[in-house]
């Protein structure tokens, strides 16, 4: 049965590397000591942040793409409790909360993973709800990029209103409300009204459809810089202060060349590019989700440094934060 799995000490201290004269994040970092999720619960905790993984790529199978968004979260939790505890990140500003545990469905049909997605939804947003209702910041590891519906619905309810958010990515998954999947989360959450002003950052103009671009040229809510455009100077990050005072970020990890991933890229962002952006402009945004990365792929293919990666772009969210 799909559930929230909450983590132990005990389970984070199986993932700590000790070394003698070295604090780790892990062994700073802090729990929820309760059975239930409750907003009181969680208040009780004095850390700002709260680290929650959704290892899942049905949203990815059934929008036709390749499985392997699911190994992300353990190997970058690993990743990131092995950060150095020191005077620039305690561990102490954040709370490891856990992970969705999440069943296959019987089917592997498209019609039975998108309706998988839809149960996923509503496994996620109740949770993200209480994070955010709790004054916590929500940092999500993925998943596939659908998990985007659910925490801006989350979030949404929790500040009573419809919110503002910047995607990074390739793609601005705009897709038909055709069932749920990892590429129609933002549609669904524009249809819903969970979602008010939309930019996407850094969309390659060979994968988005014209229809897509059609829905961003008309609709005065979205906004698009393309990474072409990028390039040639043309698009900047003053775009950046256009947001309203609730705005999410979401960095699907496929805009970062030669990432691994369902749509991997030989051309987009640099690493560091990213990590600029979010040490710059972390303080704006409500909640952080990272998506679509993976360590392993269904059809062979693996990577190392994706969860260092992820370890990286957490800290650097938090570090920037509190600064």
């Amino acid at each position: 049965m799909d559930k929230l799995k909450i983590l132990s000490q005990s389970d984070i201290d199986h993932l700590i590397i000790q070394r003698d004269g070295e604090t780790r994040l892990g062994e700073r970092v802090n729990i929820y000591r309760h059975d239930v999720i409750s907003i009181d619960g969680l208040k009780a905790n004095d850390s700002k942040f709260v680290l929650l993984g959704i290892p899942e790529d049905i949203g990815v199978r059934a929008n036709a793409g390749i499985a392997g968004a699911a190994s992300a979260w353990r190997t970058s939790l690993t990743a990131f409790l092995n950060i150095q505890s020191n005077r620039f990140l305690n561990g102490e500003e954040i709370l490891v909360l856990g992970y969705f545990e999440i069943d296959e469905p019987e089917e592997s049909t498209i019609k039975a993973l998108r309706n998988k997605v839809a149960e996923i939804d509503e496994l996620v947003y109740p949770v993200i709800e209480k994070i955010v209702a709790a004054g916590k910041v929500p940092i999500v590891i993925g998943g596939g990029h659908n998990n985007a519906y659910g925490i801006i619905k989350g979030t949404s309810l929790a500040y009573k209103g419809p919110i503002d958010v910047l995607n990074v990515d390739a793609h601005a998954d705009l897709r038909e409300l055709e069932g749920r999947h990892s590429g129609n989360g933002f549609s669904y959450a524009l249809k819903e009204n969970h979602l008010d002003h939309y930019f996407m950052y850094g969309l390659h103009q060979n994968y988005n459809n014209e229809a897509i671009l059609s829905q961003i040229e008309s609709n005065p809510k979205l906004k698009a810089v393309f990474f072409d455009d990028i390039l040639m100077d043309a698009g900047n990050n003053g775009h950046f202060d256009e947001f309203g005072p609730v705005t999410g970020l979401e960095i699907d990890l496929d805009c970062i060349q030669n990432v691994l991933s369902s749509a991997e890229t030989p051309s987009g962002f640099e690493v560091n590019d990213i990590r600029k952006l979010i040490l710059m402009h972390a303080k704006k945004f409500s909640y952080l989700h990272l998506c679509e990365g993976a360590t392993r792929m269904l059809d062979g293919r693996v990577s190392k440094l994706t969860s260092k990666l992820i370890a990286y772009l957490v800290s650097d969210f938090v570090k920037a934060h509190i600064s």
